[in-house]
């Protein structure tokens, strides 16, 4: 199996569910906790894509890489980008309504971070810890 994968979809809320079966297919020989995680992750990141960034306009689209490592397995999705900031810093608010996506996503990873691309857009990404298979 080749050690990277990634799909592109259609900036449409209902390719949210295609992403997350996308890399549920991936992922099917490992455990289904990992598996489970998998999905949640990419569904967050898919969905923030398409809720937040030029991804959910008229054309736009969103990538989705998983790279398979011995020890973890990375979720990345890459997005077109917006003028706001990403709200990573709302993660560690209680009272604040938004970011809960990306508390999940902190919980479920064991690193995750953002990076601004060169050509535009953003690349969140999400480590899974992997267990021996």
């Amino acid at each position: 199996m080749p050690k990277n994968w990634g799909r592109s979809f259609p900036g449409q809320p209902w390719q949210v569910a295609e992403a997350r079966h996308f890399v549920a297919a991936l992922l099917e020989d490992e455990p289904p906790s990992l598996v489970d995680d998998a999905v949640l992750v990419v569904g967050e990141l898919a969905a923030n894509a398409v809720r937040h960034t030029r991804s959910g306009w008229y054309r736009g689209w969103f990538l989705v890489l998983v790279g398979f490592a011995d020890d973890f397995v990375r979720i990345q999705v890459i997005d077109q980008g917006s003028d706001d900031e990403p709200m990573v810093r709302s993660v560690n608010s209680p009272v604040d309504q938004g970011g809960r996506g990306l508390m999940l996503v902190s919980a479920c990873a064991k690193d995750w971070g953002v990076k601004d691309r060169s050509g535009g857009g953003r690349c969140i990404w999400a480590d899974l810890a992997r267990v021996d298979v």
